[in-house]
């Protein structure tokens, strides 16, 4: 079997492998990328909403709140300067009963905390005058949340790794790994099995990560999370839309309910739901619709029946189960886990496309720990 040394090894090439991969090329590390998959981000990275989040809904000083306060900024600056087909479309965050005003406040007060400085009520005539087709008793406008292309985002970061120096090996599934004294020893399944040693390793594996993180040797169990899968549904309006921004209820049990999103095109998604699995299935069951229609038609009533159709799911790595309160993301390095080198990324979900390249700096800095 094949033996080599490498600098760094990232694995999983869906956005944020894909923005950590292009920081540490860019800073000069020489950087080989092992994704499982035929190619990129085909798992939770091209099954999402597509939604680049302001940072309202997150604890004050997490990672989450941080990194996507920090990483939207960065984002629509990076679409801009490689034209990049995005547009701040805007958000609004509706309370579509009185009792849900105070919850609606608290939000605000919640996005302050986190830098969110650009948001503003509405009464039920702004939104009429906004979105007629809404219905609620108030509202907060969002004008810097927004929608991208994320395939082509991760296109660019990609052709930026590699332009870098950074090498892309698909079909190559990292199996299992042993630490020692200066990084880590890798087996690498595919068609050309080998062995690979590297001084820094991330672990950006996604869904996988911690089961990947499980077959680390030299790991304690004590640094790695429970872990548990939250799939969303997605269901489609054929006909257009009569919305020209996104629409979000206020946020549920681990979810933010289900909402209105636009594709770049104008067409009208649905979801997620949030349905618990033990495994990744992605077909979409028309009959979760019907539970649908009650949740959109508490904000849009004129929601014709059997007008929604089953669009597409996604799968959110959650570190929190059924009924638990949010966690937030888990990025381990050295001064944590004490093995030089390795570098965990767990529970990346949502606001992680937003937050990706503040994620991918703030690896850069920690693959300096010793």
């Amino acid at each position: 079997m094949a033996h080599e040394q490498v600098d760094c090894l990232v694995i999983g090439a869906g956005v944020i492998g894909l923005a950590v991969a292009r920081a540490l090329a860019l800073a000069g590390r020489a950087v080989i990328v092992a994704e499982a998959a035929r190619t990129i981000g085909t798992e939770t990275s091209s099954r999402n909403s597509e939604v680049i989040h302001a940072g309202l809904y997150y604890p004050e000083n997490s990672y989450k709140a941080r990194f996507c306060v920090a990483g939207r900024r960065a984002l629509y600056r990076y679409c801009r300067e490689r034209s990049i087909p995005h547009r701040a479309c805007g958000k609004l965050i509706v309370a579509t009963d009185s009792k849900q005003i105070p919850a609606l406040q608290k939000l605000v007060a919640q996005a302050a905390r986190n830098g969110v400085d650009d948001l503003h009520w509405l009464t039920p005539a702004q939104v009429h005058d906004m979105e007629p087709a809404i219905r609620c008793v108030a509202a907060m406008h969002s004008p810097s949340s927004g929608i991208l292309d994320s395939h082509a985002y991760m296109l660019s970061l990609q052709g930026e790794a590699e332009n870098a120096g950074a090498v892309f090996a698909f079909s190559s599934p990292v199996l299992a790994g042993r630490t020692d004294a200066s990084g880590m020893l890798l087996q690498i399944g595919g068609e050309e099995p080998m062995e690979l040693h590297a001084k820094t390793v991330v672990n950006c594996a996604g869904l996988h990560a911690v089961s990947l993180a499980r077959r680390f040797q030299g790991l304690s169990a004590e640094h790695i999370p429970p872990f548990y899968y939250a799939k969303g549904n997605y269901y489609i309006l054929p006909s257009r839309a009569p919305f020209r921004r996104l629409i979000y209820p206020l946020p549920e049990q681990a979810g933010l309910g289900v909402h209105v999103t636009l594709d770049l095109g104008g067409q009208a998604r649905f979801g997620p739901d949030v349905e618990w699995v033990d495994g990744i299935d992605y077909r979409v069951d028309p009959r979760r619709a019907d539970v649908f229609y009650p949740a959109i038609r508490r904000y849009w009533p004129d929601l014709a029946d059997g007008e929604l159709q089953p669009g597409y799911s996604g799968i959110r790595p959650k570190l929190q189960g059924p009924g638990q309160a949010a966690v937030d993301f888990l990025i381990q390095g050295p001064k944590v886990h004490g093995i030089s080198g390795l570098i965990n990324l767990f529970g990346i979900e949502s606001p992680g496309l937003t937050a990706s390249l503040a994620i991918a700096e703030h690896v850069l800095e920690t693959s300096t720990e010793t």
